[in-house]
């Protein structure tokens, strides 16, 4: 017979269904540069991917998210021309074919993509009393990626593409969108519904890298004892 705890916890769980859909969020979400469409995202399908980030775990509950919402054209078309700016730069750090391959990637969506979100995190933010701050300091911004990610897996239930474009220089941005000195820029995100998600990472797809095997990133018990036929 089951205890009242097990119960309760059972009644909670997912069903097969929804355990499915879980998963296939995660597996289906793609960094989209290219497919957005000049559909506006409504405010309340914004609202609820905003509220999904705002759900995110974080160290101590500090919450040490923001989230500035860009519509506006000017602003995004300055962001852009920081990172094409940025961009030539990275390019130069590449030669060979693996420049030309560079070079031609779509690597942003910022003026196609009707909305623009900017991640950020306030490490002098009080909430938390400095909870789990006091021996790893980085876990403000560990948990603003949290958020980053609840976003991105909430976008993509709702159809909804995003891009995370890296390519920036984040003081220019943070000048951009007025930003305070303090506050750490942790992602530029590009939103919008798209024409279709890759069946691959467009990374993947377009040869500038492959997907490593799980087996060859777990370790069991120690670092280095590799799990070559995990899972058993």
């Amino acid at each position: 017979m089951m205890s009242k705890e097990q119960q309760a916890a059972g009644s909670r769980a997912f069903t097969e269904e929804e355990r499915r859909g879980v998963y296939r969020a995660i597996y289906e979400r793609r960094d989209v540069r290219s497919q957005f469409l000049p559909q506006p995202v409504p405010d309340d399908v914004l609202a609820r991917i905003l509220e999904a980030a705002h759900h995110a775990p974080s160290v101590g509950f500090m919450q040490p998210w923001d989230f500035v919402v860009i519509r506006d054209a000017a602003a995004r078309q300055a962001i852009y021309r920081n990172f094409e700016r940025a961009s030539r730069r990275a390019a130069e750090g590449y030669e060979g074919e693996q420049r030309k391959l560079y070079e031609s990637l779509k690597l942003a969506g910022i003026v196609e993509a009707p909305v623009n979100v900017c991640v950020t995190c306030d490490s002098e933010r009080p909430k938390g009393s400095g909870l789990g701050r006091k021996t790893q300091p980085m876990v403000d911004v560990y948990s603003s990626v949290c958020a980053v990610q609840n976003l991105w897996l909430a976008a993509r239930a709702e159809s909804l593409g995003v891009g995370w474009v890296s390519i920036l220089d984040p003081e220019e941005v943070k000048a951009t969108l007025g930003i305070p000195e303090a506050v750490t820029l942790v992602a530029y995100l590009c939103v919008g519904y798209v024409s279709e998600f890759g069946r691959q990472p467009d990374l993947e797809e377009r040869g500038w890298e492959t997907r490593s095997d799980v087996q060859s990133v777990v370790h069991l018990d120690r670092w280095g004892a590799r799990a070559q036929d995990w899972p058993r």
